[in-house]
C-alpha cells in the first residue's frame, strides 16, 4: 500500500485497504484449497466421496434393524452390502484402509449401536479428505466475491476521483462573484415561460396546445413532453378538442349522463382523456425553463435559439424578451465567471467547501488516485 493512500478520505481508504487484504487472502486460500485437492487428485477424491456417502448411508439405513436382537434378515442384508461396498473401494484411493477398518468393526455375529458409532469414527479420516472438495468450492466462491468487492472499491474510488476533480475545478470559482446579475434574468425568464404555458393551457383549444407540443419534436434541445398519439388523434378529430385542457380534465371526472349535454361521445372522452389525465395534469412550462445554474454559454446559445422558436409558436413575447436578456449576458466573458460561481454555490457541500478552504483538495485527489491504482494493481496481481 502506498503512503499516499493513507492520506485519502478515511472511508475510501479503509474500503480500499480492506478490499485488497480480502482479495489477497482469498486468493491465497483458494490456491491452498486447490493444492489440497490436487495432492490426491480431484477424481480420486470424488470417488472417495461416493464410497464415503454410501458407507454412511448403510449405517443410517440399518442402524435400527440390524443391531442387537433385531431383524436377522436385515442383519444378513447389511453384512452383504458392507462387504460389497468395501470390495468396490480401489486400494489405490487415499485412506482406502479406513474402509477395511469399517468392515472390521461391523464384521461380527451381532453388531451394536456402539459398533455403528465406531464405524463412523473410523471413517472420519476419509471425511476430512473429501471435505477438501467442498472447501475448494467455498474458497473459489470467496475469491470470486473478493474480486467483486475489489472491483466495487475501485468503482467507488473512481466516483470519488470524479467528485474531487469537480471540486478542484469549482475551487477556483470566485466566492464573491455577484451571481444575482445572472440569477435575476434567468429567474425572470423561467417565470415568464411557465406563465405563458399556463395561460395557453387554460385558454387555448386543447388540440392547439397538443399540436404545439407535438411540433416541438423538431427541436432536440427543447425537452418537450411527448404527446400520447391516441390523445392527439382524439383532440384533432372530436369537437371536444376545441375545449381548453383544463375543461377536458374537468369533463373526464364527470358522469357519462352529465357529459352527454356537452360532448357528442362522452364514453370516448372519458376513455381517452381519462387514460391520459395524468399526462395532462403534469403539463406545465417546466421543460422551457433554463433552471439554475443555467447551461454553459456555448450550450445556452444553441438551446436559447430553439427555445425562442418554441415560444414564438405560442406568441410568448414576454418570455422571449426575457430570454434575449439572458442570451446577451451569455455572450459576455463575465457570464462564465458568474456561472462558475453559481455552480460552486449550488453543488459544493459544506464538507467540500471546507476542503476548498483548507486547500486539501489536491492532496485528497492524489490520495484517491493512488488508492485506486493500488486496487487495480491488486486485481492484476491476485
Amino acid at each position: 500500500m502506498s503512503d499516499a493512500t493513507h492520506a485519502a478520505d478515511a472511508a475510501h481508504d479503509v474500503d480500499a485497504e480492506a478490499a485488497i487484504d480480502r482479495l489477497r487472502d482469498a486468493r491465497a486460500e483458494r490456491d491452498a484449497a486447490e493444492d489440497a485437492v490436487e495432492e490426491h487428485g480431484e477424481r480420486a477424491l470424488e470417488r472417495l466421496r461416493e464410497h464415503h456417502e454410501a458407507a454412511l448411508r448403510l449405517l443410517r439405513t440399518y442402524e435400527g434393524s440390524a443391531t442387537g436382537s433385531g431383524d436377522f434378515q436385515a442383519y444378513i442384508e447389511f453384512e452383504s452390502e458392507v462387504a460389497d461396498l468395501v470390495e468396490s473401494v480401489d486400494d489405490g484411493l487415499p485412506r482406502a484402509d479406513a474402509f477395511d477398518d469399517y468392515d472390521d468393526v461391523l464384521d461380527k455375529r451381532r453388531v451394536t449401536e456402539s459398533d455403528f458409532e465406531r464405524a463412523r469414527e473410523v471413517l472420519e479420516p476419509v471425511a476430512d479428505l473429501v471435505a477438501r472438495l467442498d472447501e475448494r468450492e467455498a474458497a473459489r466462491d470467496a475469491y470470486r466475491n473478493a474480486r467483486k468487492a475489489a472491483r466495487d472499491a475501485r468503482d467507488a474510488l473512481e466516483d470519488e476521483i470524479e467528485r474531487l476533480e469537480r471540486v478542484a475545478r469549482l475551487a477556483d470559482a470566485d466566492p464573491d462573484a455577484p451571481v444575482a446579475e445572472l440569477r435575476e434574468p434567468v429567474e425572470a425568464y423561467d417565470t415568464a415561460a411557465r406563465a405563458a404555458v399556463e395561460d395557453r393551457l387554460g385558454a387555448w383549444p386543447a388540440r392547439d396546445v397538443l399540436a404545439w407540443l407535438d411540433s416541438l419534436g423538431a427541436f432536440p434541445l427543447v425537452d418537450a413532453p411527448r404527446v400520447p398519439p391516441e390523445l392527439l388523434t382524439y383532440v384533432r378529430e372530436h369537437d371536444a378538442g376545441a375545449k381548453p385542457v383544463d375543461d377536458l380534465l374537468d369533463h373526464a371526472d364527470e358522469s357519462v349522463s352529465k357529459l352527454d349535454h356537452y360532448v357528442a361521445d362522452p364514453t370516448e372522452l372519458k376513455r381517452v382523456v381519462g387514460a391520459n389525465s395524468s399526462y395532462l395534469r403534469r403539463l406545465d412550462g417546466g421543460f422551457l425553463t433554463l433552471g439554475w445554474p443555467p447551461d454553459p454559454a456555448d450550450v445556452l446559445r444553441y438551446r436559447a435559439d430553439e427555445l425562442v422558436s418554441a415560444l414564438d409558436r405560442i406568441d410568448a413575447d414576454d418570455a422571449i424578451a426575457c430570454l434575449r436578456e439572458v442570451q446577451a449576458l451569455a455572450r459576455r466573458e463575465r457570464y462564465a465567471t458568474l456561472r462558475e460561481a453559481a455552480v460552486a454555490r449550488e453543488e459544493l457541500s459544506d464538507a467540500e467547501r471546507e476542503r476548498v478552504a483548507a486547500g486539501t483538495v489536491a492532496d485528497d485527489l492524489a490520495a484517491a488516485r493512488a488508492a485506486r491504482d493500488d486496487v487495480e494493481d491488486a486485481l492484476d496481481a491476485y
